[in-house]
């Protein structure tokens, strides 16, 4: 498990230095060609960038929240939410890129590897598991604190259906009018909407199917009885996970220009997972006040996730 623990942190690491040379190579390289006669293997470099760096840091990030998903929830519910996640998802997308339903008229270039059916590119469906579940777990966990014995009622795990979503789409809010428009894009709208060249069709699609695989998903959890429980420790991985890819997003949009899709974003992404990962914390320590003998251990262990 130590090993296992070791190449989780390698391949968090990874991804979010790849997004990070992916930003620059983007934004920095791409308008300023020069700049690569001054970098060591400068234009190697960039080739190998542009050909394999959105790949590789989705399968990083996707390797990433599996081995977590496997070390904190088990095999069954990582199994079980990746088909839901990754079947649905790649669905939606092949409906969206041949009929334009649910999400618009819209069709992906090079750059995030092989298409499956010469459509979606196998990296996709992959983008929609770790991002959507962390989002589901954080929703999940923030809206079950201090519920006692209900805490994972229907009402709670449909409100976690809806929140998951959400987040999910609130992160492409401040992504999709960015990325379709840069100057390599990776996909672009054949009929440009009236939000900031996206049709708002997108969004009701995003919202759709991240509500339509995550209650697969938690339907299957209920089947087989899996119902992981998570502190805010255990969370801090599903939170670094969307931040670091809501960054990304957000100083694409920065350098666009697009300044609203960054506060809807903020407004409905960002802050509403960060509370969800605080809110966990404050139920822990309530119910650790019900056992003395808890109460230290878990007032220091939410002093170490604090700082």
């Amino acid at each position: 498990m130590r090993n296992l623990l070791a190449i989780e942190r390698f391949c968090l690491y990874g991804h979010i230095v790849a997004m990070a040379f992916g930003l620059a190579g983007l934004l920095w390289v791409v308008p300023h060609p020069g700049i690569l006669e001054y970098l060591p293997a400068g234009q190697t470099m960039f080739r190998w960038s542009m050909a394999g760096g959105g790949v590789g840091y989705i399968l990083l990030g996707t390797m990433a929240v599996a081995l977590y998903a496997y070390r904190t929830l088990g095999l069954g519910s990582l199994v079980t939410f990746a088909i839901a996640a990754v079947g649905v998802s790649l669905t939606s997308e092949l409906l969206g890129t041949s009929t334009g339903f649910p999400f618009g008229d819209y069709t992906y270039l090079n750059g995030l590897g092989y298409k499956v059916a010469g459509l979606v590119p196998f990296t996709i469906p992959l983008s929609w598991f770790y991002l959507g579940l962390a989002s589901f777990l954080l929703a999940r966990s923030g809206l079950a604190a201090g519920g006692g014995a209900r805490r994972y009622s229907w009402v709670r795990s449909l409100a976690a259906l809806l929140l998951g979503s959400v987040l999910l789409t609130s992160w492409d809010f401040v992504l999709d009018p960015a990325m379709s428009q840069t100057a390599l894009p990776f996909w672009y709208w054949h009929e440009p909407g009236a939000f900031f060249g996206m049709p708002y069709q997108n969004f009701a699609g995003w919202l759709g199917t991240g509500v339509v695989f995550m209650g697969v998903a938690l339907g299957l959890w209920k089947v087989f009885k899996f119902s992981p429980e998570l502190d805010q420790y255990q969370l801090t991985l599903p939170l670094v996970v969307y931040l670091a890819n809501f960054g990304f997003a957000l100083v694409m949009s920065l350098a666009a220009g697009f300044y609203v899709p960054i506060l809807l974003g903020l407004l409905t992404g960002a802050l509403p997972a960060v509370l969800c990962w605080r809110a966990t914390s404050q139920e822990r320590l309530s119910d650790a006040i019900a056992d003395p003998v808890q109460v230290m251990g878990a007032v220091d262990a939410a002093k170490v996730a604090l700082k």
